[in-house]
């Protein structure tokens, strides 16, 4: 991408991963939190008939605040999740770019993409999501487990040690390994497009972000399948109901058919499309300002 240079590496783009994944979850957790709720309920006696119908029913138990549940770790899980995800990327595409050209082929940008997928997911995305997904399942089955976010990460330690935050570990690999192999050089295609050759507008942000929002929208129809199994692994029942991944996805596709697979597509696809846009809109306007004080 355009923005990202064969000067961007190191620390400093680490930093500007976490400033930027930790404000754009902060403008689209909701959706977030609507996509992991019509995932984790049955397809056979759905309690939510929808997203509209979600936001209304969890407002009025829980009021405004109940669609930020699980917040807090998941604003600073997306910082570290994006300083996995960009840190990596930047320093990943350093070293593949080409020596005499400096650049970044699209085999490339794919690779170095599913890098990036790859370490996000280890590091921070399968943790974060246990959290956010355990938290938010107590809410919906009103069992009181959890006080909050705090409180679940200590209770999940002491009862399941480490373990117990690495569960759908496989499905989450799988899942933003695809997506950011997908996002990376297809947001870099869709910029090229919109810009046709003009390499002044591939460094606006708007424009960035467009492209960004269109790459998020077409890894959603790629990943929706591991993400809901991740989401059903992470839930508080999980542990009675499924042997493993591969046990999970055979029982969702027993009692609930393929269409189990994609519940919470529509959401998700709002949610991703927004963060993915808001991502790239953001990391060069970041980065810009932090080029000027580090």
């Amino acid at each position: 991408m355009a923005f990202v240079t064969k000067k961007d590496t190191g620390f400093k783009t680490v930093v500007k991963g976490f400033l930027t994944g930790g404000t754009q979850a902060a403008v689209t957790y909701p959706t977030e939190f609507v996509k992991t709720q019509l995932q984790l309920q049955s397809k056979s006696n759905p309690e939510f008939n929808g997203i509209i119908d979600c936001f209304k029913k969890t407002i009025s138990r829980h009021g405004v605040g109940g669609v930020y549940v699980g917040a807090p770790v998941r604003i600073i899980g997306a910082g570290f999740q994006q300083m996995c995800r960009w840190g990596s990327y930047t320093n990943l595409a350093g070293i593949a770019r080409d020596k005499e050209t400096g650049k970044l082929s699209a085999a490339m940008t794919t690779l170095c993409g599913l890098g990036a997928g790859i370490t996000e997911a280890v590091f921070a995305v399968t943790p974060v999501e246990t959290l956010k997904t355990r938290v938010t399942d107590d809410q919906r089955r009103g069992t009181g487990n959890y006080k909050g976010t705090a409180d679940a990460l200590t209770k999940i330690l002491k009862s399941e040690g480490p373990i117990g935050l690495y569960r759908g570990a496989l499905p989450t690999i799988l899942k933003q390994g695809t997506n950011q192999a997908v996002r990376m050089p297809v947001q870099v295609q869709l910029v090229s497009i919109i810009c046709m050759g003009d390499e002044l507008k591939k460094q606006n942000p708007a424009i960035n972000g467009a492209g960004g929002f269109l790459a998020g929208c077409i890894s959603v129809l790629l990943t929706q399948p591991q993400d809901c199994v991740k989401s059903r692994m992470q839930s508080e029942a999980a542990k009675e109901l499924y042997s493993g991944t591969v046990d999970c996805a055979l029982k969702m596709l027993r009692a609930e058919g393929a269409g189990a697979f994609f519940a919470g597509a529509v959401p998700r696809c709002v949610q991703v499309g927004m963060a993915n846009g808001i991502s790239f809109a953001l990391f060069p306007i970041i980065s810009n300002a932090l080029n000027k004080v580090m």
